[in-house]
């Protein structure tokens, strides 16, 4: 698969990763452990070298799954975890708030390593702005964290652009991991253009609208109880119906290039720009080999732009969080 640098950092990564966190957590109940060992060997043998996870989901099961999963491929593989919830270390509680003073950020990286079988992560985020620690304080222990070889590249998630600016002035970005698809697009504003003249790579969660853009979701779809979707405003019945439209554009799109809505999808993000590196999750091997596909997916230009005015077209309806996560976004 092809490679992509994530901006000016030196990290390389295949442009399609896999995110992780659907097997263990959040889309409904934890898949079994060894079938989704195998999905993420896998997806090694097919070219994928960008693997995400976050203490907090489970937590910790996910790490630990990755960790096993990928021990035997370490030296080939890019791993990217993320810290900052108010998790008790000792015994997995997610006591619901966030936590990124660096006494716990420095605790939590011990953990994370011992449950990734590593003595060194690829790419650490912090999962979600804290607001009552300076950035530049977290910037600051991540950066001691990269000077003693437990950490090679800092990462925010969610987070905006004066924060994104002062932590880069501490310690330099690699890349940003936030929502971005044809059905979230706020990133173009602001946060994009940042980006470029910064020289941070964009790693989009959701690319599928967390599975809403695969056309295999409609208004009658119900999501077990564990799933968080059920919490979320854009996948209430009647947001679905009128999101509909969107997916009707990508079908169409992508029976005229004999590929899948998904397909359509990810060839749209990739085509964005050349440091944009998406993170689609799935636990089933067709729909990997059917989101890893969409790598070899050219958008010509006519397409993308009937694309962009189609999709101009149509309204979005519903928040894309519930109103407890969406206060702890973009700040």
């Amino acid at each position: 698969m092809e490679k992509r640098a994530l901006g000016t950092s030196g990290l390389e990564v295949s442009a399609l990763g896999l995110g992780c966190m659907g097997m263990s957590f959040g889309l409904g109940p934890a898949a079994d452990k060894q079938e989704m060992i195998q999905l993420i060997q896998k997806a090694v043998e097919r070219g994928v070298t960008f693997f995400d996870t976050a203490e907090v989901y489970g937590p910790f099961t996910n790490e630990e799954l990755v960790g096993e999963a990928l021990a035997p491929f370490r030296g080939q593989v890019t791993i990217a975890t993320k810290f900052g919830f108010d998790i008790d270390l000792a015994t997995g509680q997610n006591r619901g708030g966030l936590d990124s003073r660096p006494e716990h950020i420095k605790a939590a990286v011990e953990a994370s390593l011992k449950r990734l079988r590593t003595d060194y992560i690829d790419l650490y985020y912090q999962h979600r702005v804290d607001p009552n620690v300076p950035i530049e304080d977290v910037a600051g222990v991540v950066k001691d964290l990269i000077q003693a070889g437990k950490v090679k590249h800092f990462g925010l998630s969610e987070a905006g652009v004066d924060v994104i600016r002062r932590a880069h002035a501490v310690q330099p970005v690699a890349a940003l991991q936030s929502e971005y698809s044809l059905w979230w697009r706020e990133p173009e504003q602001e946060i994009i253009p940042t980006l470029e003249e910064l020289g941070i790579g964009f790693v989009p969660f959701s690319p599928l609208g967390k599975g809403f853009l695969t056309g295999e979701i409609d208004e009658h779809t119900e999501f077990d109880k564990s799933d968080f979707r059920n919490t979320v405003p854009r996948f209430a019945p009647e947001a679905r119906k009128a999101n509909q439209a969107l997916v009707n554009l990508l079908g169409r799109i992508a029976q005229e290039k004999n590929a899948t809505p998904a397909q359509v999808a990810l060839a749209w993000l990739l085509a964005q720009k050349p440091w944009i590196a998406p993170i689609p999750g799935t636990t089933k091997l067709h729909r990997l080999e059917e989101n890893l596909a969409a790598a070899s997916l050219e958008l010509s230009a006519d397409t993308l732009q009937e694309l962009e005015q189609a999709a101009a077209q149509i309204t979005v309806q519903g928040d894309r969080y519930a109103p407890a996560q969406q206060k702890m976004i973009n700040r």
